[in-house]
């Protein structure tokens, strides 16, 4: 940490600037020296508009001619475009005209003769070069030295926080800093790595002097973000170690009889699987493992062995699952699966009826009940277990961290399984799940088969609905999904209600049935028993089918406007229909033009049927955002680091940490002061990690 003044104190940061960067998550001085710039322009020489050439990113210094803004007629909005604003400026050797959609408010911030600084990349469009929403920044006379003249930092900004503003702001808070400032990545490290120390970093990250500059101190950066989360790995898991916890004495003989109740023989990949959590139950200590798989690979049946051993080991189990119908789907699996067994099994949600839900918790404290699957109704604190000594959670990221980690806390130490149908690559897990223990199913059952995948655009929809139609008749079901229920003036986009009624009509000879999260939990339930049972040919849904509902009757899914999804969201959406013999088909249908970024979303989705590639493409494109926060509890945000584009990086840092802590797992050493600081700071869970390693030596 560098220091925790409030931003509020800088020169020029008022109440309404000090509100717009809270919003943003900046708060203090150290928040805003760790906005870096997301990339650099060179303004030490602009470009002539005269030598720009087509394709080439550019920068321009140059004056408004003239100006246009024309309001697009509501029945030419098809491509969600209300207003177009064009420019013309010039440099004196040329004249380009710039082009923005829908930022008509901007036609009052450019007024003629105003000199622009423009960045972008020049596109031929009717024989001539055109800037086509390019970025840009007002100019004025007596530019000072922080936006002119030098190689200038690009940050992410909004409407009322300019680019010159952010810089200022920040050039006021390096004023703050001195060449004693504390800096917690040890001397040894930045010695080995040739990383300048943090007031350097930071100048050279802000304010660079060349392009060289800034690329180490962002290595810095990157590699500290890293070299932290790491430690907070090591340390949770000795902290895991430190704890006691009971075995479970599962004999072989339950293990058979369990398998004899499934209705086909597990793959090699799930026995595998089934080995290493075994293994683990029979520890001292708590198992903390976590199972990936992809949809449908049968990571629930696999997790239901982990069940039978904890309660015929004489304890209770719970099963956290994000929704209600898959709660309901994991009871009638078990109910299945341990038939003879004579297990308790119940299932607590929301909707449930006050005295039920009272029954529940009564016969859950008195040790009555021996598994119970629910939602975030397991964590409330009205649940009391007698002797938990088993958790596991599916879909684990459709929980927040903190929500993950409270049910553990019902149990005394309890073995801890947490399940997750959104692989990544194993190299990259090993370090974002380092105090997990990894386990990984390979292969689906056999027989399922590939959903082929399809990409359409607005002028195919005739196509699919006739295909719809074929599917239907030949006694198969649909699902279409919408990205919202209602319309919104401010999106154009398909809503699942306004298409409902559209879809009736074209669709009158079938039986079609709605569903989304905001139906009574009871009518959801209705919608899918008759779904499943196939009195409904076709289920007009949102995402909320993307866990949980399972039809193998239903092998063709449309999803309107994919544009809006992420990849593993989409990937998700496909294993619904990925559980047949039956051949599946996966249909996006999206507008006729959409953005490059789009296209290289869903053409890796047609391209691979495999999650971790699936994966691993929609990290390289969303970036690291929260990815570690979102990832596992406990683990700091990523601002500039990507675990998959860095990850030599990762596992540079990783190898530092593991070798800091293997030598001083306290933290006790005076070069480790700032360290341990820093980790107390990122994680108050983990500041109990000392004493309860220092206990324990």
């Amino acid at each position: 940490m560098i220091h925790t003044d409030f931003i509020r104190y800088l020169k020029g940061v008022g109440p309404k600037k000090e509100e717009i960067f809270n919003k943003i998550g900046i708060h203090t001085l150290d928040d805003l020296l760790h906005y870096y710039p997301f990339r650099y322009e060179d303004r030490r020489n602009f470009k002539k508009i005269k030598d720009i050439k087509e394709n080439e990113f550019c920068v321009i210094k140059a004056k408004i001619l003239a100006r246009n803004l024309k309001k697009m007629p509501y029945f030419m909005r098809a491509k969600r475009v209300k207003n177009i604003l064009e420019i013309a400026i010039s440099d004196d050797t040329a004249v380009i005209n710039c082009t923005w959609f829908n930022q008509g408010y901007l036609y009052d911030k450019m007024n003629i003769s105003d000199t622009l600084i423009v960045y972008g990349k020049p596109r031929m469009y009717d024989g001539k070069l055109k800037l086509i929403a390019p970025e840009f920044e007002m100019f004025e006379e007596g530019e000072d030295s922080l936006n002119l003249g030098r190689i200038v930092g690009i940050y992410s900004a909004t409407q009322n926080l300019g680019q010159k503003f952010i810089r200022k702001t920040i050039s006021l808070a390096l004023e703050n800093l001195d060449a004693q400032t504390r800096d917690s990545l040890p001397f040894d490290v930045r010695r080995e790595k040739k990383f300048p120390n943090i007031v350097q970093s930071f100048k050279g990250i802000h304010f660079p002097q060349s392009f060289e500059e800034a690329e180490k101190s962002r290595e810095r950066f990157i590699f500290e973000e890293l070299f932290f989360s790491q430690i907070l790995v090591y340390l949770r898991k000795a902290r895991h170690r430190s704890q006691v916890a009971d075995s479970f004495s599962a004999g072989p003989k339950l293990i058979e009889k369990l398998k004899q109740n499934l209705k086909f023989s597990l793959t090699a990949s799930q026995e595998k699987v089934l080995s290493e959590i075994l293994n683990d139950l029979a520890k001292t200590y708590p198992m903390h493992r976590l199972l990936q798989g992809d949809v449908g690979c049968g990571k629930t049946v696999v997790a239901a062995f982990a069940f039978a051993c904890a309660v015929s080991s004489g304890f209770q189990a719970a099963f956290m699952v994000p929704t209600e119908i898959l709660a309901y789907q994991h009871r009638e699996t078990f109910k299945s699966l341990f038939r003879g067994f004579g297990y308790r099994i119940e299932v607590l949600v929301a909707s449930l009826a006050k005295g039920e839900i009272e029954r529940i918790h009564k016969e859950i404290s008195e040790g009555k009940i021996d598994i119970v699957i629910g939602t975030h109704a397991l964590i409330s604190d009205e649940v009391i277990f007698k002797n938990l000594r088993f958790v596991a959670i599916d879909e684990q990221h459709k929980f927040g961290v903190a929500q993950r980690a409270l049910l553990p806390k019902k149990g005394v130490n309890p073995h801890y399984l947490i399940m997750s149908a959104t692989p990544i690559p194993r190299s990259l897990a090993l370090s974002l799940y380092g105090d997990l223990d990894l386990s990984v199913i390979t292969e689906l059952p056999l027989g399922r088969i590939v959903p082929k995948t399809m990409w359409v655009t607005e002028k195919k929809r005739q196509w699919v609905y006739d295909f719809i139609e074929e599917k239907i008749s030949k006694g198969r079901q649909v699902y279409i999904i919408y990205p919202i229920i209602e319309e919104n003036e401010d999106e154009d986009l398909r809503s699942l209600e306004t298409m409902y009624d559209n879809l009736k009509s074209r669709f009158s000879k079938f039986k079609l049935g709605m569903f989304h999260g905001q139906l009574a939990p009871k009518n959801k339930l209705s919608v899918i028993d008759e779904f499943r049972k196939g009195g409904i040919n076709i289920l007009v849904s949102t995402t909320v089918v993307e866990v949980g509902v399972n039809v193998e009757n239903a092998t063709v899914m449309v999803v309107e406007n994919p544009e809006r999804f992420g990849l593993a969201q989409l990937h998700q959406l496909r294993g619904r229909i990925q559980r047949s013999n039956y051949e599946p088909y996966f249909i996006l249908l999206s507008a006729e033009e959409v953005s490059e970024e789009v296209s290289q979303r869903l053409k890796a989705l047609q391209d691979s049927n495999d999650g971790f590639k699936i994966s691993e493409e929609d990290l390289i494109l969303r970036g690291p955002g929260d990815f570690f926060g979102q990832m596992q509890h406990g683990l700091p945000e990523l601002k500039i680091a990507n675990p998959l584009r860095d990850l030599e990086l990762l596992k540079e840092a990783r190898a530092f940490a593991y070798k800091i802590i293997k030598s001083d797992p306290e933290l006790h050493k005076l070069e480790h002061r700032f360290i341990r600081e820093r980790i107390e700071a990122l994680s108050a869970e983990l500041k109990d990690s000392f004493s309860l390693l220092e206990e324990k030596a």
